[in-house]
């Protein structure tokens, strides 16, 4: 039961991250995915990928239905993501952990510093 609690709250921490900011479940994810379910790091951050993906398929129909979301701009952010995503797959399973974590960590003190300096 305690496992379940856990999980929920992870899950609702990833959802309201994802709702507020567009992103960014994975900052909760990874490290309680981890920690709680007992996964090894490059298995936490491929899970995490899995959960955010409908997260944000959700996050996209309530931004849209309140007119949130301009789709032309999308298009051409969303071909280079696809790209970006499926390059970085390829490599994902050679990388070492340590360096997806130092990567990990490089992402969110740029977002961190770009949010606090309002860059």
């Amino acid at each position: 039961m305690k496992k379940r609690w856990q999980y929920l709250i992870t899950g609702a921490l990833a959802g309201i991250a994802n709702g507020l900011f567009g992103s960014g479940g994975g900052l909760f994810l990874v490290p309680l995915l981890t920690k709680w379910s007992g996964l090894e790091q490059k298995r936490a951050f491929a899970t995490s990928v899995a959960i955010i993906f409908p997260l944000s398929v959700v996050s996209l129909i309530v931004f849209a239905f309140r007119g949130g979301v301009d789709f032309g701009q999308a298009w051409s952010y969303l071909l280079g993501g696809a790209a970006g995503g499926l390059l970085s797959g390829c490599f994902f399973k050679r990388m070492s952990v340590t360096l997806l974590r130092r990567l990990f960590g490089i992402l969110l003190l740029y977002g961190g510093i770009r949010a606090v300096l309002l860059l």
